[in-house]
Formats: C-alpha cells, sequence, structure tokens
C-alpha cells in the first residue's frame, strides 16, 4: 500500500503548479464557453498533459452534443409566459394561472432538476469530455476517478454589479411575482367564475392587486438579461481549480514514482458544465456498465478557493440528491486527519447542481467544494481570473485528496 505523505508534504509546490497551468490556459487559449473551440483545446491540452506529465496508459476524448444557451433558456419561457400571465389577468384571468403554472413547471423541471426538457429550443454545439487511467501494477481491485469542468460561464451581470445577495433576491422577486398573479387569479376566478373580457368593477380590491403588481414588470424583465452571453468569464476558479486537482495528483505521483498496486487512479474533466452538467450526463450515458468491473468511486471538484468554506457535499441538486455517503465521509475523516479544515454541507436550494449528481448514475461520487453558497463577487463575473485564487485553498485540497486516496488504496472504501 502506498505511503502518500510525501506528496501531501508537497501541498504547497502542487497548488503553485496549478495556478501556474491554469494562469497559461486562461492567458493562451480561447474563451471556454460550453461547446466552443477553447473549450476543446482546454481538453486538448489537458489530455495531453495526462498522457506525458502523468504517465496515464489510456488517455480517450468523448465528444457529445450540447445545446449550451438551453440552461438559461427557461427565463425565456417562463418570463413570457408571466409577463402574459400579467396581461391576461385583465381579459381572462384562468389562462393568468395557467401560465403561471407552465412557466413554474418548465423553470423546475429545467433549474430545479436539470432536464432537457427545452435543449430542443436552441442551437447545438458539440462538446468533449476527457478522462485518463493509470493501471496499478497488479490486477485491478478499485478504481478511483477526480472530476473537475473545463469550461466557463457567461457572465451573470447583476452579481457582478451589486452581488450575490441582489442577485439571489432579483431571482426571488421574479417568483413571488409569478406566484402572486396566480393567486389573485384564483381569487378573483373563485370570486367571479371563470370570466372573459375586460373586469366589471375595476374598483375590486383584486383589480386593484393586480395593478399594484406591476411593480414586479421591471424585475421580470430583467431577468431576461440573467446572464451576459457577449462575456465569458475566464473560470480559474470555477473551475480550471476542479481540472487540476486531479492532474497535480497524478503528476505528483508520477514524479515521485509512486505506484498502486491494485489501484486504478484516474482524472475524468466533463465539459459544459455550466451548460447544465452536460458533459456529465453524457459520460454516465455512454458508459454505462463500463466500470461495474471493479468498485469505482468518482470525487468531483468544484470552485477549490477558500479555505474556510472548503466543503463536502453531502446532498447535491438544489438539495435533493444525496451524494455517496462512504466516499464523503472518507473525504471528510481525512481532513480531520491532517487537522485541515472541512465542513459538512450541501449544495442548498438555488444553488444548482455539480458534476456529482450525472457520474452517480455509474460510479459512486462525492461533490467537493470551496465557496461559500452565498455568492462571492468573483463566482461567475469576470473577478474569477487566475490572480484571484487562493493557493491555501488549493494546497489544503490537494493535501485532503491526497490522504483520501492513500486510504482509498489501503481498502477504505472496498
Amino acid at each position: 500500500m502506498a505511503d502518500l505523505s510525501k506528496i501531501i508534504a508537497l501541498k504547497d509546490e502542487a497548488a503553485k503548479y496549478m495556478v501556474k497551468e491554469i494562469t497559461y490556459i486562461c492567458k493562451n487559449l480561447p474563451k471556454r464557453d460550453p461547446g466552443s473551440e477553447g473549450e476543446k483545446m482546454s481538453i486538448e491540452y489537458m489530455a495531453k498533459q495526462l498522457k506525458e506529465d502523468c504517465g496515464c496508459d489510456k488517455v480517450n476524448i468523448d465528444s457529445f452534443e450540447v445545446h449550451p444557451r438551453s440552461f438559461f433558456g427557461w427565463v425565456y419561457f417562463t418570463i413570457s409566459l408571466v409577463l402574459a400571465a400579467i396581461v391576461a389577468f385583465f381579459f381572462a384571468p384562468i389562462f393568468s394561472m395557467i401560465f403561471v403554472f407552465i412557466g413554474l413547471f418548465i423553470v423546475t423541471i429545467s433549474f430545479g432538476l436539470y432536464t432537457k426538457a427545452i435543449d430542443w429550443a436552441f442551437p447545438k454545439k458539440t462538446s468533449h469530455n476527457v478522462y485518463a487511467t493509470k493501471k496499478p501494477t497488479g490486477e485491478v481491485k478499485r478504481r478511483i476517478f477526480f472530476n473537475g469542468h473545463p469550461d466557463a460561464v457567461w457572465e451573470w451581470p447583476v452579481n457582478y454589479h451589486f452581488g450575490g445577495v441582489a442577485f439571489e433576491a432579483h431571482a426571488v422577486i421574479c417568483i413571488i411575482g409569478a406566484v402572486y398573479y396566480f393567486v389573485i387569479a384564483l381569487l378573483y376566478t373563485l370570486k367571479y367564475g371563470v370570466h372573459f373580457g375586460l373586469p366589471q368593477d375595476f374598483s375590486d380590491p383584486l383589480v386593484i392587486a393586480a395593478f399594484i403588481g406591476f411593480i414586479f414588470i421591471p424585475f421580470e424583465i430583467g431577468l431576461y438579461f440573467i446572464a451576459n452571453y457577449k462575456r465569458v468569464v475566464d473560470g480559474a476558479n470555477d473551475n480550471l481549480s476542479g481540472c487540476y486537482m486531479g492532474i497535480a495528483l497524478l503528476k505528483y505521483l508520477e514524479d515521485n514514482n509512486i505506484q498502486f498496486e491494485h489501484t486504478e487512479v484516474g482524472v475524468l474533466n466533463t465539459g459544459s458544465e455550466e451548460a447544465g452538467t452536460r458533459g456529465a450526463m453524457a459520460f454516465a450515458d455512454q458508459h454505462q456498465g463500463d466500470f461495474d468491473d471493479v468498485p469505482t468511486f468518482v470525487y468531483s471538484f468544484d470552485t477549490i478557493y477558500d479555505p474556510e468554506q472548503l466543503m463536502v457535499n453531502y446532498r447535491d441538486l438544489n438539495g435533493l440528491k444525496k451524494s455517496d455517503k462512504e466516499a464523503s465521509d472518507l473525504f471528510l475523516n481525512s481532513a480531520r486527519e491532517l487537522d485541515i479544515p472541512c465542513k459538512k454541507g450541501w449544495v442548498p436550494p438555488f444553488g444548482g447542481c455539480t458534476d456529482t449528481v450525472p457520474l452517480n448514475r455509474v460510479m459512486r461520487a462525492a461533490g467537493i467544494t470551496g465557496l461559500n453558497h452565498k455568492l462571492e463577487n468573483y463566482y461567475h463575473t469576470r473577478r474569477d481570473t487566475y490572480d484571484n485564487m487562493n493557493l491555501e485553498g488549493l494546497a489544503n485540497c490537494f493535501a485532503i485528496t491526497a490522504k483520501t486516496l492513500e486510504h482509498f488504496d489501503e481498502g477504505a472504501l472496498d
């Protein structure tokens, strides 16, 4: 069984290596929005490193179809329906309720559940995943992957200009506005029955309430601009940091001639996470059953930044899905063993989803993040740059990951 104490001791050096490589990608490759040439070039660059610097025996790049703008596309459907519901109240309140219901249903299945229900409505592109493995010296008895996503998101203007509280408040106000019109339309229908045509009494309190509800209109319209598609952020922390957590670990294992006897180690970097974890979904679809031969686990890293916010997420997908408990416990206990701060947490409602959830379909997955889920001003903004990274956060996560791998090789999850 391998002793990785030497690797753990190199955590600060490894963090500097990660920042160096991330800086290179941000400075020298095109922007990496989902399905872009820049995303593909970053995948190819990582594949080259995995083969030449990390000693991987097998390096594959998979392509898949993606509809990048569909993930935020629910905005166009939902907000248009809510605005239509506001108008419909004054002519056919029953339709106001129907429009709101459909609009909220679309946002629920698109963002709440991360389905592909409206992908068809948006242009398609080709995105890519890279996965690489390094065989042990003996029989493979267990397998572990380290995962990140190389793509970067379109900037969120409200978060950039006003901060995360304003960004989240904006979305909540829009939802309240939709529910507000659903309720007054329901009350009006219960009071007068199914009604078509202008209200007979504009002094009715419900009609007055509908006029007061116009205060929601600017917020609803503003949500059309949730993302600025003309600006793609650098995505140094979110999520080149996650990509290079695994690459750095394999490189330092190779540089120090550390081999495992029965543990196959790999890196899996999945594209188009910012388009709704589409790369991880595609990987799960393309590799059903491929990892059933031995126990296979994956640690998915996303935005490894703040050492005080390093966290194992026991639930994901807006808090709806469980991550693998044993894998999560192993990482958390490894942190405690090294006396490195790491919290037990979750990806909360409105927090979105990481690649952990789709990957759980083909292997046992746990998710690691290093950010405050109350949005920081660098999150999905132009401030997410290579010169705004945290060496301590990277080093701590690297050390815990190495310790986790050491215990995994000892058979901790067999």
